[in-house]
Order: C-alpha cells, then structure tokens, then sequence
C-alpha cells in the first residue's frame, strides 16, 4: 500500500497556504477597521468644543486661571495622548487577534481539506485488487461531497471495466485453447495412426478448425479496434451499406433457404463506413446462421434513425437477450460461431455514440435495433 505523500520540505502545502490566506485577509480587514476608528476618533475630538479634565489630571485644579492659548494647547495634548494610547492598545489587540487566527486558521484548514486527504489516500491505495473500494464521503452536499461522489462513480465504471475485461480474457484463452488442442490431439494421435484414406477427412477437420481459431482471432482484432473509438469520421448512407452487406450475404441467405426482405430508406450518418459494414454484416449473418429452415431475415432503415434487423429462430429465454451482447455468449454452442457477432455489434455502435436494443420475441429469432447519431 502507498502512503500518503508529505510534502517536501519547503514545498507550501495547501493547509498552510489557506492559513496564510486567513490570516492576511484578517490582518487586511483588521488595519482598514483600525484606520478608520482611528481616522473617526480623531476627527470627533478634533471637533469637540468642551475640555473634562479628571482630577488627578495635570493643571487639573488651576483649570479655571488658565488663558484660552493654554487650554487649547492643554487640549491637543490630552486629544494627542488618547489617539496615541488608543492606536497603541488597538496595535496590540491587533497582534493577539492576529495570533487567534492563524490558530484558528490551521485548524479550520485543516478540517476543511480533511475530505481530501480521505480522497488521496483512496485513490493511492487502489490497485487492480482493491477497486471494489469506494470513499463513501458523508456531510454537507457540498463541492468536496460532489467530489467524492463522482470519484466513486469514476470506480464504480472502472470495477464495471476491469471485472468486463477479465472475464473477457478469460473467455477467449478458453475459446483458444479449444481449437488449439482439437488440432493438437489430431496431428499427435490421428494422424500418427490414420489410414492413407483418413487423410482427406483428418485435412479437412484442421482446416476446419483452422478456420475457427482464424474467424476467432479476427473478431478479437475487431472488437479490439472498435473499443479503442474511431480513428476517422466521414459521411456515410446506412441503407446503402445494408445494402451491400446484405449483396454480400445473398449466396448464404439462398442456400439456407431464408426468405429476404428489405425495407432500406436513406439514413444519413457520420463514422467509419469499413466498422458500420461490419456491424451490418455481423448482423446480417448473425440471422442466417440462428435461423430455421424456412424462415426469414427482415432488414429495414428508417427516418427514426434507426437499423432493425429481425429474424425468426429458436426461441429466446425470457431475460437472456441482452446478455447475448457479452463476448463468447451463445445460447447453443452448436454451429460455427465464436459469440463474437453481437458484441462487435455493440463495441462498433457505441464507438459512433450509438446504442443496441435486443427484443425476443415470444415466437422465436431477435429483434436488433441499432441506433446511430446522424
């Protein structure tokens, strides 16, 4: 665990720079009171027409012989004496105030920026082991309460991040180890005993296997490069590139038997058109290939700026829709997907500021919504 950094000697930390604030705006204020008593002070007596003299005052008892020179002499000596002795003791009062609020300063500084140190010593402690860790900053709804809860949140998006990646990665060194050891098993014990006329067919099933572990490696490049955001943005047609993608998609849509139908109205958008053809034809093949014989794959774009792909297939647990989103997630591990599709799908969509609604329907297939800023 890290400790809290101190601050180096001769480095002013924050707690005392606010002291030193305090106390200068004290000081500040404290001299403009005292010039302006002392300015009012001495503007009264300087205005006063009557002399009290106390009795133990000097000329005190010859008050009464002395000419009109000598009292007003006598008078701005006494009026000299008062402004001299109360700038003195207001001086003085000044300086032991001045020393109460350097104290009271420090500990206000201190309880002030205690929030602080909270939050610091927080984030230095974490680690990839300890972010389920949050401040949980109690008190005033203040700006340091503000800060406290956005840094959870901030964590609260990282766990979320971190526990997405591990389970990523774990899911696809699984997903790797599988074709990797079908091709292991294959060229150590099959081929070691196969007959001349077992070759074609052991060939075939590493190639197949091959081509797997190749469609893997190729959506995790994928999704990788639409996580990491766009790299250029340029206008593009939505319905044209459906269009192409579906073009593309006819021979396999033919063969499966699947009944087509296209709904494609312009729908004008900013982005990569190379990852939105990706997102479309993972889409697209995505309904073929978790389809029923003699069903259908709908494709439609339309002014709400939105591209629906719909198809029919086998039915979809209630609540399972949208963790089909999740990399490797299938709902059969029969066919020769990686759980790749839709997830790219979502990684693409969210890159150009879009998002992606799942629908299963009561009677069977999905229904994909994908929404993408004009």
């Amino acid at each position: 665990m890290t400790a809290l950094r101190v601050p180096r000697p001769g480095q002013r930390s924050l707690r005392l720079r606010l002291t030193a604030l305090y106390s200068g705006l004290f000081s500040v204020t404290g001299l403009l009171l005292l010039g302006l008593t002392y300015l009012l002070f001495r503007e009264r007596l300087t205005g006063t027409t009557v002399l009290v003299l106390p009795k133990d005052a000097p000329y005190a008892d010859t008050a009464p012989s002395l000419s009109k020179a000598q009292v007003a002499a006598l008078a701005r000596r006494l009026r000299e004496d008062a402004l001299d002795q109360l700038l003195m003791m207001s001086l003085l009062a000044l300086l032991v105030m001045l020393v109460v609020s350097v104290a009271l300063g420090w500990l206000v500084a201190g309880r002030a920026l205690r929030p602080l140190h909270t939050i610091a010593a927080t984030a230095q402690r974490l680690s990839a082991a300890t972010l389920h860790e949050r401040i949980g900053l109690t008190g005033p709804d203040d700006e340091l309460k503000n800060l406290a809860d956005t840094f959870d949140a901030l964590l609260d998006r990282l766990h979320a991040a971190f526990e997405a990646q591990r389970r990523f990665v774990a899911n696809a060194s699984h997903e790797l180890r599988t074709p990797l050891a079908v091709q292991r098993a294959a060229i150590q014990i099959r081929l070691g005993r196969a007959r001349p006329e077992d070759l074609p067919r052991i060939q075939e099933e590493l190639l197949e296997t091959n081509r797997r572990s190749e469609r893997l490696i190729e959506g995790l490049l994928t999704l990788a490069t639409s996580d990491r955001g766009l790299d250029r943005r340029e206008p593009a047609d939505l319905a044209r590139i459906a269009a192409e993608a579906v073009g593309q998609s006819r021979p396999a849509i033919h063969t499966a038997g699947l009944r087509l139908a296209l709904d494609l109205r312009p729908l004008p958008v900013t982005g990569d058109p190379v990852l939105l053809h990706q997102l479309v034809g993972n889409l697209v093949q995505n309904a073929v290939r978790h389809n029923v014989p003699g069903g259908s794959v709908e494709v439609a774009t339309g002014p709400d700026g939105a591209l629906t792909v719909r198809n029919t297939g086998p039915v979809v647990p209630a609540g399972e829709a949208d963790s089909l989103l999740e990399p490797f997630r299938r709902l059969s591990r029969s066919g020769d997907g990686v759980g790749l599709g839709l997830s790219i799908v979502r990684s693409i969509a969210l890159a150009h500021g879009g998002t992606v609604d799942l629908t299963a329907p009561a009677d069977g297939g999905l229904v994909v919504r994908v929404t993408v800023p004009a």
